[in-house]
């Protein structure tokens, strides 16, 4: 009767969705109000699929800036490929891309135009401006892995986009003969092997009167390869009054043959199609949950919340030729089999975001769970905070949370032996370069059941409560499991272990 009453509850919520559009409640520049000293959100405008592997954001900041978008900004550098979980852990394997007109300009700051929020539409699915500096207008919509932007160009000899590489290593390639950019880049902060690459394809739907390259600085034209510390590219052509150029746009962290795979995700869809597939594709995801009895701005906090809190952890995954999940490993640099997500940390996000993911998304979760097991496999350890690969961030071993709560709930991964054996090994051992991943002063913890204040470890307490709760989690999938008894009484006992930091003279 339970599961009876579900499914009517869920198919309910179904054809709810298909009849109310809940994309106009949300708002992608919501908390965008913010610099690094002081937050009203520290977000950005993603426009992207729900657990999309590529983010589309207008970049306002300088490239390498974490606050890539800030409301009080007056001015667009480009339109940037972004996979950025938070200003604070920044972002990696990025690029971007910018119409001009007048001259072909690389520089970020002459190249940017003034805009207006007036002209601006932003909604999880797509996003339009008005590039006054240049009387263009440019919108884009997302898939998964690709995006196809749309410029609405004025009459000009000499019209132009731009492909920016961003520096720290990259790469460009002008194909004219198919009116086609490839690169790469390998910028990022941290948490990638040495192979790291983000591969990209452009198609234009018009042939180019123009072409340059781009080199740390140095334009040339007629050059149609670069490989440098910072490489780009500008192609041009003439254009009518209002005439519209498309840019097909796709990249992959596996190679450019898997990039131009991943661009047949927008098939041959016209633009206004693919806004509403994206559209469609938001409503299936937010329409789980049915609100009433509120007013406007409480559904509009409600929906965009949602939409904030199903973009991570992203997919970083990509289908093969014969239609099967593969992933480039963060962790060890190889092509290998399976699901893998990234870009959240689990110290703040196993109390709330990954139990909503169970009740509300389990088949995704069941992918993100199979992706932690991968993790363990290509590593050694569950991630605690991962962008793309481990970041040294927060504390605790939260991943023994997240692992436990989703098992015990029915979302359950297929090699459960190798999650439980992660389990373990990760309460005897920290990660020899990322000392938030597993456990720092397990050692001490386990012997002595806390973390001394004398040991040169900081957030000692904090560390001890966290471990003891991890504890708890890993007692229960114990017991779930029937591991050996003694076992059990093992986690039991050190489930307890937040006792021996109260001090009750202190109180």
């Amino acid at each position: 009767m339970r599961k009876l009453l579900l499914s009517m509850c869920f198919l309910g919520c179904a054809l709810w969705a298909q009849a109310k559009d809940l994309t106009q409640y949300v708002n992608p520049l919501m908390g965008t109000l913010s610099s690094f000293e002081l937050s009203t959100g520290n977000t950005y405008p993603a426009i992207a699929r729900p657990w999309g592997m590529n983010f589309w954001t207008p970049q306002t900041g300088k490239m390498g800036d974490g606050w890539q978008y800030v409301y009080t900004a007056h001015k667009i550098r480009g339109f940037k490929q972004t996979h950025q979980p938070s200003p604070w852990i920044n972002d990696y394997g990025q690029f971007s891309i910018m119409p001009v007109v007048g001259k072909p300009e690389f520089n970020e700051d002459k190249r940017a135009s003034w805009f207006s929020h007036k002209g601006e539409v932003a909604l999880p699915h797509y996003y339009k401006v008005y590039l006054a500096e240049h009387d263009v207008v440019t919108e884009f919509t997302p898939t998964e892995r690709a995006v196809l932007f749309r410029f609405t160009f004025p009459e000009n000899e000499h019209s132009y986009i731009v492909v920016d590489a961003f520096d720290k290593g990259s790469y460009i390639k002008i194909i004219p003969e198919q009116n086609k950019i490839i690169g790469y880049t390998t910028r990022n902060s941290g948490g990638v092997p040495d192979n790291f690459k983000n591969y990209f394809v452009i198609e234009f739907d018009k042939p180019f009167t123009y072409q340059a390259s781009v080199a740390d600085g140095v334009l040339t034209e007629n050059q149609k390869e670069q490989k440098a510390g910072h490489a780009g590219a500008i192609i041009g052509f003439k254009t009518r009054k209002g005439e519209i150029v498309h840019a097909r746009v796709a990249s992959s962290f596996i190679g450019f043959e898997q990039a131009d795979r991943n661009l047949k995700e927008l098939g041959n869809d016209s633009f206004d199609t693919l806004v509403q597939k994206g559209q469609d594709a938001w409503n299936e995801v937010l329409g789980k949950i049915e609100v009433d009895g509120g007013n406007l701005d409480q559904y509009r906090t409600f929906y965009s919340c949602l939409y904030r809190s199903v973009l991570f952890p992203r997919a970083f995954y990509e289908f093969d030729e014969a239609g099967n999940p593969v992933h480039y490993s963060p962790y060890n640099g190889q092509v290998l089999p399976g699901y893998m997500y990234t870009d959240t940390g689990f110290w703040d996000t196993f109390r709330c975001l990954f139990p909503f993911l169970n009740l509300m998304y389990p088949s995704v979760n069941k992918q993100i769970q199979e992706g932690l097991v991968n993790t363990y496999k290509e590593s050694g350890f569950f991630p605690e905070w991962a962008s793309p690969g481990h970041r040294g961030c927060m504390i605790g071993n939260n991943s023994a949370s997240v692992l436990a709560d989703a098992y015990l709930k029915g979302v359950k991964v297929d090699d459960v032996a190798t999650l439980y054996e992660g389990l373990i090994h990760g309460t005897k051992n920290v990660h020899p370069e990322v000392s938030s991943t597993g456990r720092l002063g397990h050692e001490y913890y386990n012997e002595l059941g806390y973390v001394p204040y004398d040991v040169k470890i900081n957030e000692n307490a904090a560390r001890t409560l966290e471990y003891a709760y991890d504890d708890w989690c890993i007692y229960q999938m114990a017991k779930a499991l029937d591991r050996p008894k003694k076992e059990q009484k093992l986690f039991a006992n050190r489930a307890l272990n937040y006792k021996n930091v109260f001090d009750k003279e202190a109180c």
